[in-house]
């Protein structure tokens, strides 16, 4: 019972995993199978046995259905092998037909290909013809100026090159032609302004050959129509120009006319190419020239009417005019150093730095690198003024080109009248801003720097003059700027400031010193004045780095060497009656502090302890009196060796009879203490030692 009830559960569990092996996919069939061999013992026989009888059924089901669907498959086979005949013929029918489709299709490319090689050619002709229609006019108007060039027509050369450039060219740029005649209109326009140059320079030149003649047709013109009014006679001058050219019997009038109507023609041509102004200014200055030799001949030309004292008079009044200007001048320059801050000019873009150099010929590779923002060295006033002066040298000019001299002779004109603005009013100006009381110490460093930039630029002014006078400057008898000169003595004059308020500015710290001369032990720090006066020389010796290094040690040493003295003068100022050695030593701490500064060298370049040495009659003094090394003093004294080489008998003598005094008051009992009397006895020794040297030197003296 036991092994049927085994069976019949196997059974279902059998039959479900068939299910499975048949609806799963084969992947899965594995675990499958693998559950019937973990079932009973022997369970996998009934498996097996049910499997192949599974198998027998689903044979006999496919067995069913091939027999159910044979017939038709048969039926299909035999309609097959029908079709396939059919099927062959059509393989022919459409293979010819593609062979005639061929055959007949080739000709057509052929055709084809040949309309499409024609229509490209007709495209491309069409092309071609437009370009060259388009080319055509530029080609037939450079020929036609080629031509004009030939046939010297320069002013219609002009005008055709005129509507070359603004019409015909822009349409044909492309082409490398067009850039090769754009680039030989240049070199036409220049042969034109040479022959244009040379044809107005004949013309002026026949001019002048007949210069006498015209003079003589002048004078008499003047004497008819002298009661003329001023604006007739500019009127009849036109006119008499014309008649000239008609007059026959007096010159060859009709060739000159035609080479005036040639002249006036090539002018029009050089206002259409631009050098209107430069031929313009040399007609101007060749008929002024011509029309002085008429109007105003020198006394040798003749004419029966001496000019020499006129020539006098123009010459008085050109320096009665110089004067004027150089007053005018000077309250320009005043006003300019007004308006000055004295601080090195701030620039923050390119634009402003291009501004600047625009207006002042200023050259630093360092500065030109540095970025923005940047300063100029020098002040605002430095472009401003040398503006003004080249303003001043066309003033000059103007007056200067009306007296009928050379260009040598005007030359030296301008650079007299420009030597005397540098010189007298320039210089004056500056010597005046110095003097005044609101000029700090800074603004003097501003102007002696200012004063070097002006200096360096008197070259490019006389570099101006010459190019408007062209007399070149290696000529013999040149004058040259004394600009160096006149900068210099300012420079001088502004150092001599400088020294001057820097020694006041040490009076007035010095009068704020309050020492206690009575003191018994000093306060063991320098006193403040003093301290306040270092930290003042410091600030302004840095201000002092932009200065010409020989004037910054200068002024350091003289400032130094002041403070020294007024340090002396105070220790031996006779309103003093009495020192301690107290206050000597408090003295002594406040020397130290100007040793150190001088030792720290506020400015650059001295040798060793130089700038030390300004302190030393100081420091040896101090040394005598708190070491009390009055033997050695005495002993060594007049020894080029002497370790108190630099004190003075006198000085010592003062300052000790003071301290002695001060030793009396205080101590008023000394005579009854041993230490005390030895002390007073050895200063009385010591005081008369020192007069006896005193004595000795004045009777030496």
């Amino acid at each position: 019972m036991a092994e049927s009830g085994e069976g019949l559960g196997t059974v279902p569990e059998h039959e479900r995993i068939l299910q499975e092996i048949e609806s799963t996919d084969t992947a899965c069939v594995g675990p499958t199978l693998r559950s019937v061999y973990d079932d009973q013992p022997n369970a996998h026989k009934k498996f097996m046995e049910k499997l192949d009888a599974c198998i027998r059924n689903h044979d006999k089901e496919i067995e069913k259905m091939c027999n159910f669907h044979h017939q038709g498959f048969v039926d299909a086979i035999t309609e097959l092998l029908k079709v396939r005949t059919d099927a062959e013929k059509l393989k022919v029918q459409v293979t010819d037909t593609n062979r005639r489709f061929q055959d007949a299709g080739k000709e057509m490319i052929i055709q084809t290909e040949d309309i499409i090689r024609c229509r490209i050619q007709q495209r491309n002709i069409t092309t071609v013809v437009e370009k060259l229609q388009l080319c055509l006019p530029v080609l037939e108007m450079y020929s036609k100026l080629r031509e004009q060039m030939s046939t010297k027509r320069y002013y219609s050369a002009l005008k055709t090159m005129e509507q070359l450039e603004k019409v015909y060219f822009p349409r044909v740029s492309q082409y490398r032609f067009c850039q090769l005649m754009i680039e030989n209109l240049p070199k036409l326009r220049e042969d034109i302004k040479e022959i244009s140059m040379s044809d107005l320079k004949d013309f002026l030149e026949s001019i002048r050959k007949h210069s006498d003649k015209i003079g003589e047709t002048a004078m008499k013109q003047a004497q008819q129509q002298k009661t003329f009014s001023v604006a007739l006679q500019k009127q009849n001058n036109v006119k008499f120009g014309k008649n000239m050219y008609v007059n026959h019997d007096k010159i060859p009038g009709e060739r000159n006319e035609i080479v005036l109507k040639h002249v006036l023609e090539e002018e029009d041509e050089n206002e259409e190419e631009g050098d209107e102004e430069t031929f313009e200014n040399y007609y101007r200055k060749q008929r002024k020239k011509q029309a002085r030799l008429v109007l105003q001949p020198e006394s040798s030309m003749g004419y029966g009417f001496p000019v020499n004292r006129l020539f006098d008079l123009l010459f008085e009044i050109r320096d009665q005019y110089n004067e004027i200007l150089l007053k005018k001048w000077a309250g320009v320059f005043r006003d300019i150093f007004e308006e000055d801050n004295y601080s090195p000019i701030p620039v923050v873009s390119e634009e402003e730095y291009k501004i600047v150099i625009s207006k002042f010929p200023f050259q630093d590779p360092d500065l030109e690198k540095q970025s923005f923002p940047k300063k100029f060295p020098m002040s605002q006033s430095v472009p401003h003024i040398y503006i003004q002066v080249k303003e001043f040298i066309y003033a000059s000019l103007k007056f200067s080109e009306s007296l009928h001299r050379s260009s040598t002779e005007i030359d030296d004109m301008l650079r007299k009248s420009t030597n005397l603005l540098l010189t007298r009013t320039l210089s004056s100006c500056l010597l005046n801003l110095i003097k005044k009381p609101h000029i700090g110490l800074t603004e003097l460093v501003q102007i002696i720097i200012n004063t070097t930039h002006l200096e360096q630029a008197c070259k490019y002014l006389e570099d101006f003059i010459t190019n408007i006078t062209n007399i070149s400057q290696e000529t013999v008898h040149t004058t040259r700027l004394y600009g160096l000169s006149t900068f210099k003595d300012a420079r001088h004059a502004a150092e001599g400031e400088i020294y001057t308020k820097l020694n006041q500015k040490i009076d007035e710290f010095v009068q704020l010193a309050d020492y206690d001369w009575t003191l018994s032990e000093p306060d063991g720090r320098a006193s403040g004045y003093l301290m306040d006066l270092i930290n003042f020389l410091r600030s302004i010796f840095q201000v002092f780095t932009h200065l010409p290094g020989k004037v910054a040690q200068t002024a350091c040493m003289s400032a130094c060497q002041h403070l020294s003295t007024s340090l002396m003068q105070m220790l031996l100022d006779s309103e003093l009656k009495q020192i301690s050695m107290g206050a000597v030593q408090q003295f002594n701490l406040d020397v130290i502090q100007c040793e150190l500064f001088a030792s720290s060298e506020p400015v650059p370049g001295f040798q060793g302890d130089t700038l030390q040495l300004a302190f030393i009659d100081l420091r040896q003094l101090l040394d005598l009196f708190m070491v009390w090394d009055w033997s050695t003093y005495l002993a060594d004294y007049g020894q080029p060796a002497s370790k108190y080489l630099r004190v003075n008998p006198n000085t010592a003598l003062t300052l000790l009879e003071k301290m002695k005094d001060t030793s009396k008051k205080n101590n008023i009992f000394a005579q009854f203490r041993k230490n005390d009397r030895d002390k007073q006895k050895l200063i009385e020794t010591v005081v008369k030692q020192l007069r006896s040297l005193v004595n000795g030197m004045s009777q030496h003296t």
